[in-house]
């Protein structure tokens, strides 16, 4: 199914919300960033990537249960960040694995057996209330929604060789997160074993048989791998 919701704003729906979490999985090294800190511990527009994120989901409902997975040698620095900036929105650490695979696998043992749990990249600090809003509105009625965006510029398929082809643009998505689940189907998609074919979140909710539901996402919402990205995530917070 291909939805793209636009008529709920996301104030309407507090009242009437199912329990909420957001896993924010964080477990960059931050080697195409160049740099020596962790890409989710970089500074933007004056504190961590990371809390960007955090915040996002805290101002979308205040009540949401927050769990951040970290690698467990990124602890220390992670609590030392947030004494310098006095960043105390109550979250939950929880050691990440070795593949993106084991880190929602473990950050999923923390959460309650019901509810809509977000999982979400720790260095998308701009993704919007709205989208949010989508992806829950999408997950509450379908039991599943990821965000996606269309292709703007031309593509190409590589073959062999120096051959290639052009594709047609609008058979693509490119796919977001918070990707969204009612919180026993993603528990459950998670007890498989792990395959390198499972690039997110949907894919493995996908290898049971599920259907993907799409909504439309926001285009600030970055991830932040590159030097650039944190310039534009810049200019887009100012």
């Amino acid at each position: 199914m291909f939805c793209f919701c636009r008529t709920l704003h996301p104030v309407l729906i507090y009242a009437e919300m199912e329990k909420t979490v957001a896993l924010i999985v964080a477990g960059g090294a931050g080697t195409r960033m160049g740099a020596s800190l962790p890409k989710q511990f970089l500074p933007l527009n004056g504190e961590p990537v990371l809390m960007h994120t955090l915040r996002a989901f805290h101002r979308f409902s205040q009540s949401m249960q927050l769990v951040v997975v970290l690698p467990s040698d990124q602890f220390d620095t992670w609590k030392e960040l947030c004494t310098l900036h006095q960043f105390d929105l109550p979250h939950q650490l929880v050691a990440g694995g070795n593949e993106r695979f084991f880190s929602v696998k473990n950050g999923l043992t923390v959460v309650p057996n019901e509810g809509i749990v977000f999982i979400h990249d720790g260095v998308r600090p701009l993704v919007s209330a709205e989208t949010i809003a989508r992806c829950y509105q999408t997950a509450v009625q379908w039991g599943n929604a990821i965000p996606v965006m269309p292709l703007t510029e031309s593509l190409r398929e590589t073959g062999k060789g120096d051959t290639s082809r052009a594709v047609n643009r609008s058979h693509y998505m490119l796919v977001q997160t918070p990707q969204t689940f009612r919180i026993p189907v993603i528990q459950e998609a998670y007890q498989q074993e792990y395959d390198p074919a499972f690039t997110d979140d949907a894919s493995v909710l996908e290898n049971l048989g599920e259907s993907i539901h799409l909504v439309e996402g926001n285009f600030e919402n970055i991830k932040i791998t590159r030097p650039f990205d944190l310039i534009v995530a810049e200019a887009l917070l100012k």
